[in-house]
């Protein structure tokens, strides 16, 4: 019986252009933990061939960051922040979304105005 052999998977060879890092650092950073924020950041980095640019930048050496933006890695926010600048990013803080009240919900609350007909 053959036995499939399977490689590792990596993001960073799927990162063709600008516009892919965004949507893919996007969508990690709305919805991804801290682990896979930092992992992103890696990816990011390995695909455009930009950690040591980014360890120069954070004053940390090149295993050190290659450690801190790994699916282990637990990096210093200070970390993260250089490594988004270094990207070309910024870190920008907008308000949560709150679920909005259903109209039938909305009516059942409030007291509807009284309209005279004749």
């Amino acid at each position: 019986m053959n036995k499939i052999k399977l490689k590792d998977w990596d993001t960073s060879r799927f990162l063709k252009d600008e516009e892919d890092i965004q949507y893919y650092l996007e969508a990690v950073f709305k919805d991804g933990t801290a682990e896979e924020i930092a992992e992103a950041l890696g990816n990011v980095a390995k695909a455009r061939q930009a950690m040591s640019k980014i360890a120069k930048n954070a004053k940390v050496n090149n295993n050190s960051l290659y450690r801190s933006l790994s699916k282990d890695g637990a990096p210093l926010f200070k970390t993260v922040n250089s490594a988004v600048n270094a990207l070309g990013f910024r870190l920008s803080i907008i308000p949560v979304q709150k679920k909005q009240k259903s109209m039938s919900t909305t009516k059942k609350n409030k007291k509807q105005p009284v309209v005279a007909q004749g």
